[in-house]
């Protein structure tokens, strides 16, 4: 396949290929950083392409393996690893913040404005700060993802209201 060609098919493809990257991220953003890095692969392993193959089947495989790739990297860069000869680090970090007074004060109040949230709301809450996305959030607690974003939305603004010393 010639490389005027080949650009033709990439670009027929772009559209596509944006919905399909926010399928798979979820964030706008990321999604272009995705169409634009598989689209930077595609051009770059052009050779590879046999003619008279699925074109769109390659170039959606090409960005499904970078997403994974991408994933996996973000999961490895979180692991923790202490050097430490007695893994300190791993058995003190939370222990360390409790030693100062005022924090300490700080954070009761904080979990106790949030425990005093109804359970429907505290709970959505409680899975965003631990980072699941809202869609994560609304399919394991089997809800729209509009009450989901609404949930937390209104939580973050009742907190506000309450913590507003803190800010």
């Amino acid at each position: 396949m010639d490389t005027a060609k080949f650009r033709r098919e990439l670009l027929e493809v772009q559209s596509e290929l944006q919905r399909f990257a926010y399928k798979l991220t979820a964030d706008k953003e990321e999604a272009n950083d995705l169409l634009q890095e598989t689209s930077l692969k595609a051009l770059d392993n052009m050779d590879k392409y046999m003619p008279d193959t699925n074109f769109k089947g390659w170039v959606y495989t090409i960005m499904r393996n970078i997403f994974i790739n991408n994933y996996r990297k973000i999961v490895r860069d979180q692991a923790i690893v202490d050097k430490t000869d007695n893994l300190y680090h791993l058995n003190h970090t939370q222990e360390l913040d409790g030693y100062i007074t005022e924090n300490n004060y700080d954070t009761k109040e904080i979990y106790r404005a949030v425990n005093a949230l109804p359970k429907e709301y505290r709970i959505p809450f409680m899975m965003h700060l631990s980072g699941f996305k809202y869609r994560e959030i609304a399919e394991r607690l089997g809800l729209p993802l509009g009450t989901v974003k609404s949930r937390i939305f209104f939580t973050r603004q009742h907190l506000q209201m309450l913590l507003k010393d803190f800010r």
